[in-house]
């Protein structure tokens, strides 16, 4: 720990700590003296039976003692006003914040994955949504077998009425080409 000559340290300082107490992890400690600190706060909902969470963040003052950084885990306590927006200090470093970075390389791996189980599913016969073990549902598979049926009766009907058509056209009289006559008048 470095000297501290800091009035507003709460261990050195002539500064007392009252009220509320809480720990969060550092944010930013950019400012000097100062860093914000964001804290979870869980609170539950009678309504839905439920808990919402919420964050908060509040700037702390950072003594040169303790000497907070970004991803640290400290302690909090509320002071009398020491700025503008300063009502809090620094009590002590807890630990560090487990930060969870995801590489691209974990990225492509999984994209490789997934393609070589489509790749898998479609020489297997399978859906490429459909996992190992899993079966189509209900509804799924009365919609392909109707899409089955139609193309086995589409093709007898479209037969059917193929030969209607050419009846209906050998019934008709063949009519020459300039003489045409309107209904109803005749020559």
């Amino acid at each position: 720990m470095a000297e501290c000559n800091d009035q507003r340290c709460p261990v050195h300082g002539s500064i007392s700590v009252r009220g509320n107490v809480f720990t969060g992890a550092v944010i930013s400690a950019k400012p000097s003296k100062t860093v914000i600190v964001e804290r979870v706060i869980v609170k539950f909902v009678p309504k839905y039976e439920r808990y919402a969470k919420s964050k908060s963040r509040v700037y702390a003052h950072n003594p040169d003692c303790i000497g907070a950084k970004e991803d640290d885990i400290v302690r909090v306590g509320e002071t009398r006003r020491l700025s503008k927006t300063k009502s809090f200090v620094v009590l002590k470093i807890v630990g560090k914040k487990k930060t969870v970075k995801v590489e691209e390389d974990t990225l492509k791996n999984r994209a490789a994955e997934a393609k070589k189980r489509r790749d898998e599913a479609e020489k297997g016969g399978k859906e490429p949504g459909l996992k190992a073990g899993k079966k189509k549902g209900f509804k799924e598979e009365k919609e392909k077998e109707l899409e089955e049926e139609k193309d086995d009766s589409g093709e007898e009907a479209g037969g059917k009425e193929d030969a209607e058509e050419d009846e209906i056209e050998e019934d008709e009289p063949e009519e020459s080409e300039g003489e045409e006559a309107p209904e109803g008048e005749e020559e």
